[in-house]
């Protein structure tokens, strides 16, 4: 049965982003803004929970609660606190990260993002698009690590359940490029082995992003009003199958997660500014934090 998407906040406009459930409420992100929005989901309050985020698109906790965020403007990998917004990282192998726009974090704390920036400037920063990842440090540091060397535009980033696999949405919307949903064996040190392409969407716009249900399932953002079978939530299987889409009140649905006090209602944002509820998906999510 298709699911029953219903407004959960009044449309904002322009685009909504990196959904994320604190355990209480839905933090998403308002870039054009600058700030995170809080969802009370239960009387449908909406609040600035944070502002002057330079552009912050995804965000995701740690297993201890600390949020991150991806800070497009910033070309930073950003924490929040109560003291503001701390800079983890903004550089690799010297040089500047051009256009941090999604990450997903290990439970040692590992912060795997894209890095997707479409005008690569090599003077001012890395002249290539890559999955990256910021290492904690035992001395509270962080260091950059570059991941992958065969992916172009990547955009949403997820791990498996086990973490031994990581999921990439390539968003390249440049002729003669891909948009494919991609796996990549995670290594004991980190290090990612040879991709796998597990659902190629040809022409079509493939994935923004993706959340994790509790049964290994790959719950996406897929489509646009251009061309395919338009806006839709996929379900995949890990192996690349689909087995459930979802046609949504969105033209072009960016992020999605699991709320609600059992995590079966999904949250789904868009480029229009949508924030939709899916009720009792039939589906449980599977989140780092709150667990």
């Amino acid at each position: 049965m298709p699911w029953k998407f219903e407004d959960a906040a009044p449309v904002m406009g322009h685009i909504t982003e990196g959904n994320v459930w604190d355990g209480e409420a839905m933090l998403f992100s308002n870039i054009a803004m600058n700030r995170i929005m809080r969802l009370d989901v239960n009387s449908g309050h909406l609040t600035v929970w944070r502002d002057g985020t330079e552009g912050t698109n995804g965000l995701n906790f740690d297993k201890d609660g600390n949020l991150y965020g991806c800070s497009g403007d910033g070309r930073a990998i950003v924490r929040f606190d109560d003291s503001g917004m701390t800079t983890i990282v903004d550089s690799v192998d010297g040089r500047r990260i051009n256009g941090p726009n999604d990450l997903a974090i290990t439970p040692s704390g590992s912060i795997y993002f894209s890095d997707r920036a479409g005008d690569i400037n090599p003077d001012v920063g890395i002249e290539y698009m890559a999955v990256l990842s910021a290492e904690p440090q035992a001395d509270g540091s962080w260091t950059c690590v570059r991941r992958t060397f065969d992916v172009s535009m990547p955009n949403g980033v997820l791990f498996s359940k086990d973490y031994k696999t990581l999921y990439v949405a390539q968003s390249d919307y440049r002729v003669g490029e891909q948009r494919a949903l991609l796996a990549f064996p995670v290594n004991d040190d980190g290090s990612l082995g040879e991709k796998q392409v597990l659902h190629d969407f040809g022409r079509h716009r493939g994935i923004d992003g993706m959340t994790l249900a509790d049964d290994g399932k790959i719950v996406a953002c897929t489509g646009w009003e251009v061309s395919g079978p338009g806006g839709n939530i996929t379900v995949f299987e890990p192996d690349g199958r689909i087995v459930e889409q979802h046609p949504t009140p969105a033209e072009r649905p960016t992020n999605c997660t699991f709320g609600g006090p059992d995590l079966s209602d999904l949250y789904v944002s868009s480029i229009e500014g949508h924030t939709l509820v899916a009720r009792d998906t039939g589906l449980k999510g599977y989140l780092l934090y709150p667990n």
